[in-house]
């Protein structure tokens, strides 16, 4: 059924392509903006109330802050529609989620008397910074992550499956000494293994210490309170690593550094999509076609590369979008301005596009069927590719001028294998090793592409 919603949707990010974002609107929507900012108000007041014991006043019964643990574990969209209704009056997004939760408090006769301790010695960015960093890491772990490992899998499963089907390399477009569609494969799986390892190791910071970093309104109510310690403890205990070291606003340093990262993953993932898109067009791979689909809306025999096509326009977007905010977002005005408020809801995009890619990517991938007989022909018609080969082992034994001779021979020329056969029978080589040479041709001449794919 066609959501009409979708249709009037500014980003194709909520419009045409909203069936593959879905899974990101729990984490970068407005909706989860004020999810999160309500979980980390909310476990701050349980926290202090936890320690109340440290900070001179009475607890209230454990059962009472179980209440509230529930209404975190419970948000929801009417939740949301509640406090935008609130901001709607009090014109302030964060200050809303605070009269929220203070409202929830006066229910719970237990809790009534508690109500001043919400959002206490808080300045709105020690709830938003925390609110993105869970956001980030949680959608990091339960969507990017689980994605890009299918992709993963997808790439090493086809890296395994072609291992040993030899393939004409091409170095600046030209013919070069083979490899094998896996070896080609593997050297992808290998890249974005390494980015795989670094984004699953990223540090993702919090801070929680005031108006401009220095506890002021903490320090001078409670004294002789170890302020920077507690607080430490309170952002480490939702998962994330302390900055002790900020200005009003998390400095955005660790999303830069994560944005960055992204970003040269998707240029290795770009690389990946162009470089098929070119083996398609050579004829190296086939795509599977559905007999419903089109592809071109005059040329009945076209089945077109799209779903590279689109990774490689949907990475460029991520990519530009990543870029821009990871050399935007750590720069503010003295101890704050307004600019990372507008640029950090855009982070979400970044991912959007993002996630579109890697799904038209598995799509592609699940498509392709490598035509050996297109790779062996092309292999076969460049006998010229052995010259690197040949000149080799010349030089190896001792011959004169062995690239000077080969170059001459084959350099800017169509030649046969018989040229070359003619060639190493007059050279002065041992005849086991002119036996090998005359045996050589071009799908075995793949060095350890067949291992390297096989062991990685």
């Amino acid at each position: 059924m066609i959501n009409s919603s979708t249709l009037l949707a500014l980003s194709p990010l909520d419009g045409r392509y909203v069936a593959k974002t879905a899974a990101l609107q729990y984490y970068f929507s407005e909706y989860a903006l004020f999810k999160y900012r309500f979980i980390v108000e909310a476990k701050w007041f349980c926290y202090l109330l936890t320690h109340a014991n440290e900070l001179h006043f009475d607890a209230p019964p454990p059962s009472a802050l179980k209440k509230i643990e529930e209404r975190i574990e419970h948000f929801s969209l009417e939740d949301a529609k509640n406090i935008k209704q609130i901001e709607e009056t009090c014109q302030h997004d964060v200050k809303a989620v605070e009269y929220f939760l203070k409202n929830i408090l006066k229910d719970i006769p237990e809790l009534a008397a508690y109500t001043e301790w919400v959002h206490f010695a808080c300045t709105s960015e020690d709830i938003n910074n925390l609110a993105y960093a869970l956001m980030i890491k949680e959608c990091l772990q339960t969507v990017l992550l689980p994605k890009l490992h299918e992709l993963l899998d997808g790439l090493r499963a086809n890296t395994h499956l072609y291992a040993e089907t030899p393939m004409l390399a091409r170095t600046h477009g030209q013919a070069a000494s083979p490899t094998t569609v896996g070896k080609e494969f593997a050297n992808f799986t290998y890249r974005l293994k390494h980015y795989l390892s670094q984004l699953e190791n990223v540090r993702i910071l919090g801070k929680f210490n005031g108006a401009v970093g220095n506890y002021n309104a903490h320090r001078v109510t409670f004294p002789s309170f170890d302020w920077p310690a507690f607080m430490q403890q309170f952002v480490e205990s939702l998962g994330l690593v302390w900055n002790p070291y900020t200005t009003q606003i998390e400095p955005h340093d660790y999303v830069a550094d994560l944005l960055s990262q992204f970003s040269n993953m998707h240029a290795v993932l770009t690389d990946f999509s162009r470089d098929i898109w070119g083996y398609i067009s050579l004829g190296y791979f086939k795509q599977k076609i559905s007999q419903e689909t089109v592809g071109s809306s005059t040329m009945p025999h076209k089945v077109n590369p799209i779903d590279f096509e689109n990774a490689e326009g949907n990475l460029a977007l991520s990519q530009a979008l990543a870029q821009f905010l990871s050399n935007r977002l750590p720069v503010s005005r003295f101890q704050r301005d307004l600019v990372d408020s507008t640029l950090m809801r855009n982070v979400g995009s970044v991912f959007g596009y993002a996630i579109i890619a890697y799904d038209s990517l598995l799509k592609g991938l699940n498509k392709l069927i490598v035509d050996h007989e297109r790779i062996e022909a092309d292999l076969n018609q460049h006998p010229e590719i052995l010259a690197e080969a040949i000149q080799t082992i010349m030089r190896a034994n001792g011959l004169p001028l062995p690239y000077e001779q080969l170059k001459a021979l084959t350099r800017g020329q169509k030649i046969e294998l018989a040229t070359l056969t003619k060639f190493v029978e007059s050279l002065s080589l041992p005849e086991d090793i002119k036996k090998t040479l005359l045996a050589l041709r071009p799908a075995d001449y793949v060095g350890y592409a067949k291992e390297l794919a096989q062991k990685i």
